[in-house]
């Protein structure tokens, strides 16, 4: 388990929607500093925050974020792209694309601040999901989606014995930017950012933060068909 008052924590993605509702929350609830990173800082409203430059995907930048945010105990991946290339029509650096910026990219700020946090005294990690981790809707969004679910639990036995516990986040829809064309129930990014929060203060190794969510996990045993009615379709 990790307190959230008196930590250190540096939120990718942290200027708008879930980003920017996970800054605020932490500060609500009593972090000491709140980096927030954007690729560009001035994006950052936040008053107290720590705004930082950031290109997940550029490891010079992720350096750089690195040397600056040297006394990190808490790091949240939530940057992320939503390309949704189809596999068959759309062009192949497309795909790749989306798996830089919603695999690789968190894996290299994962990787540069694991040192960082375990030399403070170990901590935790908090890795933004989607229940498209678990059913392919969005070609290569749910596919990068689904890599990066692997990833978080592979970092979770990796990390473990260096004092750093994991958590991923799943959840559907949320009343954000990039969902303002969707016409389909949505959570808030406050109530989103405040099941992360719980889940990270009470150990959880999943947060499941919707209905839609804890529906899909629940359904991942059944036949495909269950989860993909068009299989029946005539």
């Amino acid at each position: 388990m990790t307190a959230i008052e008196g930590s250190v924590a540096l939120v990718t993605g942290g200027s708008r929607g879930i980003g920017r509702a996970l800054v605020e929350a932490l500060y609500e609830r009593g972090a000491r500093k709140v980096y927030a990173t954007a690729r560009d800082p001035r994006t950052v409203t936040h008053p107290d925050a720590v705004p930082l430059a950031l290109e997940v995907t550029d490891p010079a930048s992720v350096a750089a974020v690195a040397e600056q945010a040297q006394d990190v105990t808490l790091l949240i991946n939530n940057a992320g792209a939503s390309v949704n290339a189809n596999f068959l029509d759309s062009s192949v650096e497309d795909v790749r694309r989306e798996f830089e910026t919603n695999f690789y990219g968190p894996l290299l700020v994962t990787r540069a601040f694991v040192p960082v946090i375990e030399r403070n005294g170990g901590g935790h990690l908090l890795n933004v999901h989607s229940v498209l981790s678990w059913i392919g809707l969005a070609g290569s969004y749910s596919a990068s989606k689904a890599a990066f679910w692997s990833q978080t639990n592979s970092l979770r036995l990796d990390l473990k014995p260096r004092g750093i516990d994991v958590t991923g986040l799943h959840v559907g829809y949320v009343d954000t930017d990039m969902t303002v064309g969707v016409d389909a129930p949505k959570s808030t990014a406050a109530s989103v950012a405040a099941q992360a929060l719980d889940g990270i203060a009470s150990g959880a190794y999943e947060v499941l933060a919707d209905d839609v969510s804890r529906q899909v996990k629940a359904g991942l045993a059944a036949d495909p068909a269950a989860l993909y009615p068009q299989l029946a379709a005539a």
